[in-house]
């Protein structure tokens, strides 16, 4: 048998992203396992696509195997986008509405955030630009002049 090596021994490949998607649907409210599976999906990939550096691979290390790899397949993005910029970029790529696609990214985003811990959370916040704390469910902090 195969095994998610993120996941802990005992779980079966995959058992983990199903998991994940689980936890998505259910913060999420969607209707089918299928619609959580497409927003985990194209939220990992758009955050591929801003993600660089170490907070890129120690994420992808939290996260199932699955998950991980939606990720890490997406070639970095050589400037990246706001908040604000990125859940408009998801929406035009799918077409969806921006409020739809404001909550695909903050469904996925909890159940990221829960892989991840505050700590990394913390340091990927950091290294993106400013929009993301409220997408991730935390204040948007600014250093005062």
């Amino acid at each position: 048998m195969i095994s998610d090596r993120h996941a802990s021994p005992q779980q079966p490949y995959g058992t983990a992203y199903e998991q994940m998607v689980e936890k998505v649907r259910y913060e999420g409210a969607y209707p089918t396992r299928e619609r959580a599976d497409e927003a985990v999906r194209l939220v990992l990939a758009g955050l591929g696509r801003q993600l660089t550096g170490d907070e890129r691979v120690d994420l992808a290390r939290c996260l199932p195997l699955e998950a991980a790899r939606v990720l890490t397949a997406q070639i970095p993005d050589p400037q990246p986008l706001t908040g604000w910029a990125f859940v408009k970029d998801l929406a035009a790529r799918t077409g969806a509405s921006p409020a739809t696609t404001r909550w695909d990214t903050g469904s996925v985003f909890s159940a990221v955030a829960a892989y991840a811990g505050p700590d990394l959370i913390t340091r990927i916040l950091h290294q993106l630009p400013t929009g993301y704390a409220l997408l991730f469910g935390r204040a948007e902090l600014t250093q005062a002049a």
